[in-house]
């Protein structure tokens, strides 16, 4: 999807072509100076380049991760990397297939830095090796609640696929197992759902 264009026939969102005279900065993009930003940004980024926005979240991101194991193409996965850009999080991690489902995130994870890995021993070294601890959400036997979790600052918070949840060898390498506390029948919620109330409650920690 390129953010420059969209559907003419769509609801219009964002702002038009900025008024003349145009203001000046290395920030800024022409196209979007004439044409106009409809992309889903904050007002403080309209008209900005892609790789500007980029640097200045560079500055401010937290210290969390959040990884996300990709054997179903779950669709969940791009609600789940949107929300990873509303908490501007270090980095988004992908286990398994290279392709997932970027529907959700509408393109969103332009603005992250979004690493592969082929499964989860590769994810496990890599955090291993810059002192982040991989924190499991399921609910499994072993999990503690979440609400009553402190979380590691340097965290990566780990999430399974819609419905098998996280694999055996995710769960052995994970330092620890956080579930959302549930009141009704059913066994789990949507993955999306429980990504977003995981990282609000680190947030709420650290942030």
């Amino acid at each position: 999807m390129d953010e420059h264009h969209t559907d003419p026939t769509a609801p219009q969102v964002g702002v038009g072509p900025h008024p003349e005279p145009w203001p000046s900065g290395d920030h800024l993009d022409e196209d979007l100076l004439r044409d106009g930003d409809r992309r889903n940004v904050l007002d403080r980024y309209r008209y900005w380049k892609l790789e500007a926005i980029v640097a200045h979240l560079d500055q401010h991101r937290s210290t969390l991760h959040v990884a996300i194991q990709n054997w179903e193409h779950d669709f969940n996965i791009g609600s789940m990397v949107r929300t990873a850009n509303a908490f501007n999080v270090a980095g988004v991690h992908i286990v398994g297939r290279r392709r997932w489902n970027r529907r959700g995130a509408m393109v969103t994870d332009r603005y992250l830095h979004v690493h592969h890995h082929d499964d989860e021993a590769a994810l496990l070294a890599w955090l291993g090796e810059r002192g982040v601890a991989a924190v499991g959400v399921d609910n499994l036997p072993g999990s503690v609640p979440l609400e009553s979790a402190a979380l590691p600052e340097q965290c990566c918070l780990v999430f399974g696929s819609e419905g098998p949840g996280l694999t055996d060898a995710m769960v052995e390498g994970c330092e620890r197992l956080v579930a959302i506390t549930q009141y009704g029948s059913t066994r789990s919620m949507n993955a999306g759902a429980a990504a977003a109330i995981a990282m609000y409650h680190w947030s709420l920690q650290h942030r």
